[in-house]
């Protein structure tokens, strides 16, 4: 009995204690505030790694792990109030606690290595961190799952449920995979390329951690350690938001104190709870509160007889951190898809490619096991009466839609379901449940799809080129229809319409002229509505529908209504795009290009309404194009910076390379990185010296 106790106490040593001989843990710091982290242990790497996330993003960390405590009403005044009781309506804090509790132990030591290197760079560095935010240290290991929580379940998996975020549709992503067989160099090639809103917990930080000379390069979100989207010597992987409902609100009736379940009354179950309001006067007001529990979920709304119940996937699953720590350590496929069999994370597609040549896609995440109905029948409040519509499981990893090296040799995904990875078709939706998910393919991925047919030698520059293209494919299907239409009418204005719109270039960059009147006009005529195409989307013409204009003479009518406008507010139809839309982040001001990805733009750029000018807020966020090859190649962008610290040269700095339609090189090998280190940091003890 004794020799498997002594072999634990190895495992531990080996974690917790650097050898005598093995270097110190060290952190270079690069010319765009990219930390490149070499450790010999975990225990360093992550210590590390939450040291350098204080030091580029410390009073974002804080204000974020504050609210996903529940407590920011506390730090902060009532402007919070209703945010933490939507943290403790759904119990997250508790929940949090059991995560900690049953978490595998590698996680556990992750997670308070990172913990501790964050409070060590605090206590360091006091001088960084708002005076408002002092009061949230020090940060426990209890936040990290607090925060994977509040991410996880409030903005993803139960976002669209909760309406908790008014730009949530605005958050998706592209990826590309592509084999051997479709490139020049018969090397396989990943595009990584989320966008998420630009700012708060939707923030990336990139980071290359080495562990005993095996480099990971790649992001997170603020908050976690290790990499969610990344890239070894072997392999690489990304992250689509899916077509996955996997949250589900149900309406109840309450009855007699209670709620009615198969014609029983049944007891809700009580929760007596507290939120801490700081007032003008720096006081903390009590607000004792109750809340309340039912077999379809924890209610988040109640009235005299009725009452909404939120049900959640992913609240079970407190490994998911490691999930990604075991895919980002994999050196095979078989070892990537072993970490994606543990199903710990509730959501988002998998795009992977590798140097043995395969790429391979999966429709990831927590599919509950329903008892039957379509995708639509779900995705809409359940009448929650009958105990038959209480899922209590997931379906297994071999019953998820995935495809591995498929004939077409490329795969994609920006957002749309799993059944067109690749065209032509492989997947057959009629193999899984109807629920799983829905059936379409909008203009964005349809874009993705035809800028990869048409290619057969695929190069690493092409590839560039297709991520950063801001071709609108909405002006290929409508605008020889809506030129046409000019032709009827004698409106000067139209006239002077149809000459910009003729000699635009179908683009959404800086100088793109005709871009503005096409965008001003697209939000009138309602891309989404396939009622207003003269020819519907069709399943079996997935990358060619919709097309044309179904009443010609209404949308020329909206065209002379936007033209107006323009003229109104800029004085010239061919005003360039990047005067209107703007890149504006800690004191920059540039001009913007992207657009919508309703209008099948591939460059995504998501910006709020506005009249002269409109700054960029979401889209395009993390950025890697990786060539795997004997030598790893790869090109990456934060499109907003590597640190939220406003007093940071890199809060903003690579804002002009989005504006340029530029990537920097990932300096991924150490020979890479020489010339470009900026300082270093050893550690010592259990701070970090500076070495210049």
């Amino acid at each position: 009995m004794k020799k498997p106790c002594l072999l634990l106490l190895f495992l531990l040593s080996a974690f917790y204690h650097q050898t005598t001989f093995a270097q110190k843990a060290k952190i270079e710091w690069d010319e765009w505030g990219v930390p490149h982290i070499t450790a010999a242990n975990q225990k360093d790497l992550f210590f590390a790694q939450g040291w350098a996330e204080m030091q580029a993003h410390a009073n974002l960390v804080l204000r974020l792990y504050a609210n996903a405590r529940g407590k920011a009403a506390a730090y902060w005044g009532p402007i919070y109030e209703q945010s933490d009781q939507l943290v403790h309506s759904l119990n997250i804090p508790q929940t949090a606690i059991l995560f900690r509790k049953t978490q595998s132990l590698e996680l556990k030591q992750i997670i308070r290595s990172f913990t501790d290197g964050m409070n060590a760079y605090a206590k360091a560095h006091p001088e960084v961190i708002d005076k408002d935010k002092l009061p949230i240290l020090p940060v426990t290991p209890d936040d990290v799952n607090l925060q994977s929580l509040y991410v996880f379940v409030m903005e993803f998996t139960g976002g669209n449920e909760l309406n908790k975020v008014p730009e949530w549709s605005d958050m998706g992503s592209n990826a590309y995979a592509i084999s051997g067989k479709r490139t020049a160099s018969h090397n396989t090639m990943l595009v990584q390329n989320p966008h998420l809103i630009w700012g708060n917990e939707f923030t990336w930080f990139e980071t290359e951690l080495t562990l005993n000379g095996n480099p990971i390069y790649g992001a997170n979100l603020v908050g976690f350690p290790g990499c969610a989207i990344a890239f070894n010597k072997y392999l690489g992987w990304t992250h689509t938001d899916n077509t996955l409902d996997n949250a589900d609100s149900f309406e109840i009736t309450l009855k007699d104190g209670g709620y009615m379940l198969d014609g029983k009354k049944q007891a809700l179950k009580e929760r007596a709870d507290t939120i801490w309001v700081k007032q003008k006067d720096g006081s903390l007001l009590a607000k004792p509160m109750k809340f309340y529990s039912t077999a379809f979920g924890d209610i988040l709304k109640m009235d005299k007889n009725k009452a909404l119940a939120l049900k959640v996937a992913g609240m079970d699953r407190p490994n998911a951190l490691l999930e990604w720590w075991r895919m980002a350590n994999s050196k095979n496929f078989g070892q990537f898809e072993a970490a994606l069999k543990m199903q710990q994370m509730p959501f988002w597609n998998v795009l992977y490619a590798d140097t043995d040549k395969n790429i391979f896609y999966l429709f990831n995440g927590l599919v509950p096991r329903r008892p039957g109905g379509t995708f639509e029948d779900w995705n809409q409040i359940i009448k929650g009466d009958s105990s038959k519509n209480i899922w209590s499981g997931y379906l297994r990893y071999d019953e998820l839609p995935k495809l591995k090296n498929p004939k077409s040799g490329w795969l994609q995904n920006a957002n749309d379901p799993p059944w067109r990875a690749t065209l032509p078709q492989e997947l057959d939706k009629h193999n899984y449940p109807s629920y799983i998910a829905p059936d379409k393919m909008p203009l964005r991925p349809q874009r993705a799809a035809n800028m990869m047919m048409g290619d057969g030698n695929i190069t690493f520059e092409h590839l560039i080129d297709y991520k950063l293209s801001t071709h609108a494919e909405l002006a290929d299907r409508v605008l020889t229809d809506l030129l046409s239409g000019i032709d009827t009418t004698s409106s000067p204005l139209l006239q002077e319409a149809k000459q910009v719109l003729s000699q635009w270039d179908r683009n959404a960059d800086n100088d793109s002229k005709g871009m503005l009147l096409f965008y001003f006009w697209s939000r009138r005529f309602q891309p989404s509505n396939e009622y207003n195409y003269a020819v519907r989307w069709d399943p079996n013409r997935p990358s060619t529908t919709p097309t044309g204009l179904r009443d010609k003479k209404h949308c020329v009518e909206l065209l002379e209504q936007v033209a107006k406008q323009i003229k109104t507010t800029f004085g010239d139809l061919a005003t360039p795009w990047g005067t209107y839309y703007r890149l504006k982040r800690n004191g920059i001001d540039l001009p913007g290009n992207g657009a919508d990805g309703e209008l099948g733009v591939f460059r995504v750029a998501n910006a709020g309404r506005g009249t002269k000018t409109v700054t960029v807020s979401s889209g395009d966020s993390w950025v890697g194009i990786i060539e795997f090859g004997k030598r790893i190649k790869a090109k990456v962008l934060v499109s907003y910076g590597n640190s939220s610290q406003s007093q940071s040269v890199h809060n903003g700095d690579q804002l002009k390379l989005f504006s340029e339609k530029k990537l920097r090189d990932a300096w991924f090998y150490p020979e890479d990185l020489k010339g470009h280190i900026v300082f270093t940091e050893v550690l010592e003890g259990d701070t970090f010296i500076t070495q210049k």
